[in-house]
């Protein structure tokens, strides 16, 4: 019997909550053109139910001029703005995700099921109209570094940002761009 209860123990711990870390990318270059990979995701999916539509700050998804999106906030912090060049759209990180820790990607809020499954995934050119600042980013985390995935984006920031560095450089948003605070 305890034989049984010892194999069975790790099927137990990773079939629930510990689900392993999403298989991690090296991180793209920082620049202010970037090809990336997009995904969707709506305030009515399972995983998302529970925090209802509001972000990981706390904020409403925002689906209007200046849109949502969720990313590992190591690659792109919170603040950061961007354009997708196909479309015009400028979305906003103000939110993450346990599947885009270590990831390359980014996840663009839309307001229902059916913008989500119209969106997909696709690989889209973006130019990043303002660079987050991953040191604000990192504070608004440590009340939940208890997870694995918040954890991970924490110590990329960690190591990957000397807390002696400059912020980022703004980079200038183009005529037309509508100014909106940072987070």
């Amino acid at each position: 019997m305890m034989k049984r209860v010892l194999l069975l123990l790790p099927l137990l711990l990773l079939g629930g909550c510990l689900h392993p870390l999403p298989r991690y990318e090296p991180p793209l270059q920082r620049a202010a053109v970037q090809k990336v990979r997009t995904t969707a995701y709506t305030q009515s999916e399972s995983d998302h139910i529970r925090y209802g539509a509001k972000t990981a700050i706390g904020t409403p998804l925002r689906y209007g001029i200046v849109k949502s999106a969720a990313a590992d906030w190591a690659r792109w912090p919170c603040g950061t703005i961007f354009r997708i060049r196909a479309t015009g759209e400028i979305y906003q990180i103000d939110d993450y995700g346990f599947a885009l820790s270590g990831r390359n990607t980014i996840d663009l809020y839309k307001p229902t099921p059916r913008l989500m499954r119209e969106w997909g995934v696709r690989r889209v050119t973006i130019e990043i109209l303002h660079w987050g600042n991953p040191w604000k980013s990192y504070r608004k985390m440590v009340c939940v570094r208890s997870y694995r995935h918040i954890r991970r984006m924490m110590n990329e920031i960690k190591s990957w940002f000397s807390s002696a560095a400059p912020p980022e450089p703004v980079v200038a948003a183009p005529a037309g761009v509508p100014v909106i605070p940072t987070l």
